[in-house]
């Protein structure tokens, strides 16, 4: 009996000490996000860390053990980035506006600019070190430095005396330590501070911005003032009369904006009209693959079914091929054969009925060409779950409906068509949403083209919403901007949450 006792207290050790291991392990993380400035980073970790260890731990908690993992994996990969996302919508985050306040005054006040006379400099090896000379041409002063290796950052007190001699270090040399040169800081006698200003001079530097009492900065060289701008996030020109001028010092700042973005959204023509149109095509898109997917292989599936066909495995291999090859190499032959000049599905339009249709300068052929290859892409996978869903259906309803005169026409529509939607509609719903934001689709055959003139942002005739969200995020002509797609995207996450429920909730209605 005492080796039962004994058992569980090596347990409770060794459990005691992986606990223990765990916690340090989470508490370097957290000081290293902390110290990095990722503080909700921090937060969401110690809260999800904190969380699994007290559930792996505590024996009360043992049925969580089975639930946890998949909750944190929401909580992580869903629930996080879509907080993300509507945080960024309220923001004016940008290429122009990505850094915090603090972090855009530092940048601005870091900057410099020559002031006074540039001199010119030589460097002289002195055994494995060397010596930095610097000759100032208008009083005929030469100064040389202590002995000193390439490195790090580090200041030189020049003094003044004769030039040493030997061979002086050549431009190649010169050109291969200019990032350790300009590290350098030559501190000449009168408290002068130089650095490298070119590949042969060197030259007095100072501060371009210096902080005023009121937190404004002004310009050493021009005297001009700017002060921070609460509504656009930038150091701003600040006129006589007292309003904000247009002169802009970059980078600029985040801030809180709001509704703005959502309001761009639906009150700027130029985003407005856009948004509008690509919406009602991005739902004829994804209504109209998923009808003709569905119906494709619904039909074929019925077809390598059929009793009387033969060399029907043949046939079910070559019709689920498509399914089996990457997407984005269907997409990419695809793009060839419909090359306007030398794709082949041209080179046979031309030779049967002389023409030779513009796929992609067209928007009406675009849109029709996406539909095309979507449909094909999509419905070998429907054509696999209607012939599993045909297994189920008794043949004791086929061999009645043949008793009472019927063809394999009315078979298909009053038997197999109602047995089959029933079980379907779930996935016809969820290839629906997949449909909705169906990225790589349009970005690797079309990339939204041709594009739409007079918008604000870059918008395209054959762009899904998620298209257009990714066109304003990362090609926008007057800047990324993130804020914008953030706000598109989580419209588009509503929009589609709110489709799917009315479309799950009419299927109920109906199959009640």
């Amino acid at each position: 009996m005492s080796g039962k006792p004994k058992a569980r207290r090596h347990s409770a050790v060794l459990k005691g000490l992986l606990v223990g291991i765990c916690c340090l392990l989470v508490g370097y993380l957290l000081i290293l996000m902390y110290a990095q400035g990722e503080y909700l980073f921090a937060l969401l970790t110690l809260i999800v860390s904190g969380l699994g260890i007290w559930i792996f731990s505590n024996r009360r908690a043992y049925a969580w053990r089975y639930v946890y993992p998949g909750i944190a994996g929401m909580a992580l990969f869903v629930l996080f980035p879509l907080a993300c996302t509507v945080a960024i919508a309220f923001t004016n985050y940008s290429s122009t506006n990505q850094l915090t306040f603090e972090r855009a005054q530092q940048v601005l006040l870091s900057r410099q600019y020559q002031a006074g006379n540039a001199v010119n400099f030589s460097l002289f090896p002195s055994g494995d070190r060397w010596l930095l000379v610097l000759t100032d041409g208008e009083n005929g002063q030469t100064f040389v430095s202590p002995p000193f290796t390439f490195g790090e950052k580090q200041q030189l007190k020049m003094t003044i005396a004769t030039p040493p001699t030997g061979k002086r270090a050549t431009l190649r040399t010169i050109t291969g330590n200019r990032q350790a040169l300009s590290q350098i800081s030559a501190e000449l006698p009168d408290g002068r501070q130089l650095v490298m200003s070119s590949l042969r001079q060197f030259s007095g530097t100072r501060p371009l911005y210096v902080e005023s009492s009121n937190g404004d900065l002004k310009n050493q060289q021009s005297g001009t003032v700017y002060r921070p701008n609460a509504e656009s996030g930038f150091y701003q020109v600040l006129n006589a009369d007292g309003s904000w001028g247009s002169e802009k010092l970059s980078p600029g700042y985040t801030i809180n904006t709001g509704w703005q973005n959502f309001l761009r959204v639906f009150t700027d023509e130029g985003i407005q009209k856009p948004f509008l149109a690509i919406f009602a095509w991005t739902l004829i898109f994804s209504l109209l693959t998923v009808v003709l997917t569905v119906a494709v292989g619904m039909v074929l599936a019925c077809v390598v079914q059929w009793e009387a066909l033969k060399g029907k495995a043949i046939y079910r291999v070559m019709l689920i091929l498509p399914y089996a090859v990457p997407a984005f190499i269907s997409i990419l032959i695809f793009k060839g054969l419909f090359n306007q000049s030398f794709g082949e599905i041209n080179v046979m339009l031309d030779a049967l009925f002389g023409f030779k249709p513009a796929w992609f300068s067209d928007p009406t052929l675009a849109r029709a060409m996406l539909i095309l290859v979507n449909t094909w892409l999509g419905y070998p996978y429907m054509m696999i779950l209607c012939m599993g869903l045909l297994k189920a259906i008794p043949d004791d309803l086929y061999e009645a409906s043949a008793m009472d005169g019927a063809g394999p026409m009315q078979n298909f529509f009053l038997i197999t068509l109602p047995l089959l939607i029933k079980p379907l509609t779930p996935l016809i719903i969820a290839s629906f949403a997949f449909n909705f934001n169906n990225f790589v689709l349009v970005q690797l055959l079309t990339n939204g083209s041709p594009d739409r003139l007079g918008t604000t942002t870059p918008a395209g005739y054959t762009d899904l919403l998620v298209n257009y969200t990714w066109r304003i995020a990362f090609e926008g002509g007057g800047g990324q901007d993130f804020g914008l797609a953030a706000a598109i995207a989580t419209l588009i996450f509503l929009l589609v949450g709110a489709l799917a429920v009315i479309n799950l909730k009419a299927a109920r209605l109906k199959f009640d």
